[in-house]
């Protein structure tokens, strides 16, 4: 009862240095075997111990949803990356990490086992909190899944130094049907206590052609979901000010892909 799994650790070996988390025993996930697939046809599933690099090397994966190797590309370091998990990233609830705010914007599911069997929690509904989420304690996060992407994509992250957790970062996927946006989901991270998904952000681009206005009424919409705090990143005007150049940035580069 008192133990706790590990993935790559990068997640809770920090919390158990800061005194945040006391695990009288951990659980290492390293050779449980089964967790490290990565299956991509019009369902992508990717298993709970694929690292951040394995996902940049499978070309594949790359090539059915792109987005995915341009975010990790942008997560820590090198270092990091070969050990740090999609599973870990996003089962944690850390508010800063970077999969949960992609996973909302690709509508994905997390799968998660426990004792009471297998269920499926969309990962838009899975964050409660900053650290709190879905999963129960005795459950373990074993893949995440989703419908492969149409459209253009973009990754924007802001952060003060390589290696740092984003000051902001938003995640944006296209559909353009002619000259004009079919859909759109966007999802930002590191602005509020959970990744915000905002329905409203993407609704203001559908039927348009994404020009200026859009963006804007787009970005208003998301800054009416966001709520930063102050912290040594910045202030609160700070941060809502990055999250808006971001946002419009990854929407302008989204819609020239799509």
């Amino acid at each position: 009862d008192d133990a706790r799994v590990m993935a790559g650790g990068h997640s809770l070996i920090p919390m158990m240095k800061l005194r945040m988390a006391d695990v009288p025993h951990l659980i290492d996930l390293q050779d449980v075997g089964g967790l490290a697939g990565i299956t991509v046809g019009d369902t992508i599933t990717i298993g709970a111990m694929v690292t951040q690099s394995d996902i940049i090397l499978h070309d594949a994966l790359a090539d059915a949803a792109p987005i995915l190797r341009e975010a990790s590309l942008q997560i820590a370091d090198p270092q990091v990356r070969y050990m740090g998990t999609v599973g870990g990233n996003v089962a944690n609830g850390d508010p800063g990490n970077d999969m949960p705010g992609l996973m909302q914007c690709l509508d994905a599911t997390f799968t998660v086992v426990g004792p009471n069997g297998e269920r499926e929690i969309p990962a838009r509904e899975f964050y409660e909190a900053a650290y709190m989420t879905g999963r129960e304690d005795d459950e373990v996060m074993t893949a995440v899944s989703f419908a492969k992407p149409a459209g253009g994509h973009a990754y924007e992250k802001q952060k003060r130094k390589i290696g740092d957790y984003a000051t902001a970062a938003a995640a944006v996927q296209i559909v353009k049907d002619g000259g004009t946006c079919a859909s759109a989901s966007i999802a930002m991270t590191n602005l509020s206590d959970t990744p915000v998904y905002s329905a409203a952000a993407g609704d203001a681009l559908v039927g348009t052609s994404v020009d200026g206005d859009a963006i804007k009424a787009a970005v208003s919409a998301m800054l009416n979901d966001i709520d930063p705090v102050e912290d040594n990143r910045g202030p609160v005007a700070f941060k809502r000010h990055v999250a808006g150049v971001i946002l419009a940035r990854a929407i302008e580069r989204a819609w020239t892909r799509a």
